[in-house]
């Protein structure tokens, strides 16, 4: 496995007249939960498209391991970083076994078919996102949750070393958000998967990232780890808000008291 860390140098992507990513420089710690944070329209998911090459930027480098990302092709990309959007789509006429499979395509050429070593794979993805007994039911079958895991196992039988997600727990309700975030976490703690996330609740963000990443108006404005960026300042300047910060069971979380006025 080569060295997989990721990092952005200097990235600058011109997305409208009004919006931009402005000189973004960031390392993203190896085998470490990040999570990006910020208002809504501050960037986060245009600079998770950049890193994974579905945007290209103005200026700058996105690089894996000291070799530049737009200079790998797609398959070898996708072996190494593999990224799960905000919005899937649910409607496909698949079984959630036929889905999954997909995620082995940077591995073989389109007319080859699975071999034992990809169903070994896709076996293990099953079992580690708790899929078992749905694997043969229709994707448009299954709940907000269970389709969530369904996409999230077609991401990691990519065997990538770092997974991108954006805005995992969007649309789901607390119980499969909680069911969704332990599932990073175990990617995270027991395969050493690198996780970066986009995440819109931050008291999750506090409680299952190693590392934070703070963005406004398309900067980088903060990073660290939760106890050095959970501050009353960050949530007055980022989120015009006024907070009440407390720490339980070892995480730090957030109760807002009123608008900045």
């Amino acid at each position: 496995m080569m060295d997989s860390d990721l990092t952005a140098e200097g990235i600058s992507y011109q997305q409208s007249l009004t919006f931009s990513l402005q000189d973004i420089s960031i390392h993203f710690p190896k085998q470490n939960v990040t999570s990006i944070i910020g208002p809504n329209g501050s960037g986060k998911s245009t600079l998770l498209k950049v890193l994974t090459n579905l945007l290209s930027q103005d200026k700058g480098i996105v690089a894996i391991g000291g070799i530049e990302v737009s200079k790998m092709n797609a398959k070898a990309l996708a072996r190494k970083m593999t990224m799960l959007s905000q919005v899937q789509n649910d409607d496909l006429d698949l079984n959630v076994r036929d889905l999954i499979s997909h995620g082995r395509l940077p591995y073989r050429k389109w007319y080859e078919k699975l071999t034992n070593d990809d169903a070994e794979i896709i076996d293990w993805a099953i079992s580690v996102t708790n899929l078992n007994d749905l694997q043969y039911q229709s994707i448009k079958q299954l709940s907000g949750g269970e389709r969530q895991r369904a996409w999230i196992a077609m991401a990691i039988v990519q065997s990538p070393d770092i997974l991108l997600l954006d805005e995992p727990t969007t649309f789901l309700d607390i119980s499969h958000q909680l069911e969704v975030m332990e599932l990073v976490r175990y990617l995270n703690k027991k395969l050493n998967m690198t996780i970066i996330m986009v995440l819109h609740d931050i008291n999750q963000a506090a409680k299952y990232s190693d590392h934070l990443i703070v963005m406004q108006d398309g900067r980088v404005v903060q990073s660290g780890n939760p106890k050095q960026v959970f501050n009353k300042a960050l949530f007055r300047d980022v989120f015009s808000i006024h907070v009440k910060i407390s720490q339980e069971d070892g995480y730090l979380s957030f109760t807002p008291t009123g608008l900045v006025k």
